[in-house]
């Protein structure tokens, strides 16, 4: 009787952990959808979209994360002091973010199986990509008419932080772009420019190291072995790769609309829809 050995995934290199480490990075925090280009690139590389590729790729977004909380710990260090002694009518921003976090990490935990299942496709990515585009320049017709004083972070009330938290929840179906729901959620919501894009950084902290330490507890042996390496290798990548692009981000938004993202969403995401209908992903 002859066996046939089951196929065996491809293996991961330094130079595709490198390149998805990149990816990570660099588009984790604009409003393009880190996950599309994951999904993409993947296949360029010539990966499957097997369980160990699909871990790596969720667990490289801490080294993503670590980038935030490097370039700003003296504002989570002074919010960590004070959060026991908060001042009247002074939001504490470790409460903001908190707040903000919960509906996200509360509905990912009872979904997160079902979302796996039915909606991490790249398909799903394509479709959401094009309309998150759509929304985008929706918002920016909408920003470009409003008048008066907006919103800074430490006058922004927990109300606020916890209704951004559900625009947040959006970003649980893949290719919606966590960065882009929160950052629209909070200039509807009043909320100035720069701080809209620092804080979608910032409740990222909880969401993104809980997601990828929730999956890294359950599936980690899956990257053990010759996966090791890689993983570090794309940590290590995400991590420089989103330190570098999360000021210039900031600076760019304070003066300039988001017209460019949402048109290269629109276009990327019928690039990947045309992917999908030649079976080159799926």
């Amino acid at each position: 009787m002859i066996v046939l050995a089951a196929p065996q995934e491809p293996p991961l290199s330094l130079f595709d952990a490198v390149v998805l480490g990149l990816v990570e990075g660099l588009t984790e925090f604009l409003p393009v959808s880190s996950t599309g280009h994951l999904i993409v690139a993947e296949r360029l590389l010539g990966l499957s979209d097997g369980p160990e590729h699909n871990l790596f790729a969720i667990g490289i977004q801490m080294g993503a994360i670590t980038a935030i909380l490097v370039l700003y710990w003296r504002s989570l260090f002074d919010a960590a002091r004070t959060v026991l002694r908060p001042t009247a009518g002074v939001p504490n921003l470790l409460l903001q973010i908190v707040v903000a976090a919960f509906p996200a990490a509360l509905i990912g935990l009872v979904f997160d199986d079902w979302i796996d299942e039915h909606l991490f496709s790249a398909k799903v990515v394509a479709a959401t990509t094009v309309v998150g585009g759509v929304l985008l320049l929706w918002l920016d017709r909408i920003e470009s008419r409003r008048t008066g004083e907006r919103l800074e972070l430490g006058a922004m009330p927990y109300r606020t932080a916890l209704l951004i938290g559900l625009f947040q929840c959006l970003a649980l179906v893949p290719g919606t772009s966590r960065s882009g729901a929160t950052i629209g959620g909070a200039l509807l919501l009043g909320l100035s420019r720069t701080a809209a894009a620092e804080f979608s950084f910032l409740v990222g902290l909880p969401i993104l190291y809980g997601a990828a330490g929730y999956k890294l507890i359950q599936k980690g042996h899956l990257l053990a072995g010759d996966l090791l390496l890689p993983f570090v290798v794309g940590l290590l990548v995400s991590f420089l790769s989103a330190l570098v692009v999360v000021k210039p981000f900031v600076r760019y938004v304070r003066a300039h609309s988001f017209a460019p993202f949402a048109w290269y969403r629109i276009v990327a995401g019928i690039v990947l829809a045309i992917l999908c209908w030649q079976q080159f992903v799926g």
